[in-house]
């Protein structure tokens, strides 16, 4: 699945043999070198962005550029129907004049919201942990020559990438609520 995998590692060294470059273009007074240095540090860029790329749809994170796909923990959609049973039934209680089904409805909204926030922590740890491992796994798999295994590392790690990066986008996302 990683053909087409964009670095985020790979992309800060680029970015930083950009700036070198250009650095070492102005010192010599050669336009061409800082010339060639700016490209490569908007090259680094342009790979930082696409490692970063994580499309949602429902439950699933996906990763266009490795196809690979992850499911939500099943913390996360609960707590976001709670949120919205929550909501709703603080709305109709604040309507109706009805205190008790306003209190329990914002209750049932705070717990979904810690519900979805561990959903979302569980995810984010594992994708990290994933990414690890499978950086570590595919690494050792390609120095013993198994194929095989370094490519089930690489999808290891390309899930755990996927996981933590619709956790952050989620976590993004509701900071800008």
């Amino acid at each position: 699945m990683s053909d087409g995998n964009a670095s985020t590692g790979q992309s800060y060294l680029d970015q930083a043999s950009g700036l070198a470059q250009r650095a070492m273009g102005t010192v010599t007074g050669d336009s061409s070198t800082q010339a060639k240095g700016d490209v490569k540090k908007a090259e680094g860029e342009a790979k930082n962005e696409a490692s970063h790329t994580t499309a949602k749809l429902g439950p699933f994170s996906a990763d266009p550029n490795t196809g690979a796909v992850a499911q939500d923990n099943e913390n996360r959609p609960t707590g976001q129907w709670d949120q919205t049973l929550g909501s709703t039934k603080e709305a109709v209680g604040n309507l109706i004049g009805n205190e008790s089904l306003r209190r329990g409805g914002a209750e049932q909204n705070a717990a979904g919201k810690e519900q979805e926030a561990k959903g979302q922590l569980k995810d984010w740890g594992e994708g990290i942990q994933n990414r690890a491992q499978g950086a570590l796994g595919s690494v050792g798999a390609a120095v013993t020559g198994d194929r095989e295994k370094e490519e089930k590392y690489r999808d290891q790690h390309d899930e755990g990438k996927v996981r933590q990066r619709g956790a952050e986008a989620d976590i993004v996302k509701k900071q800008g609520e």
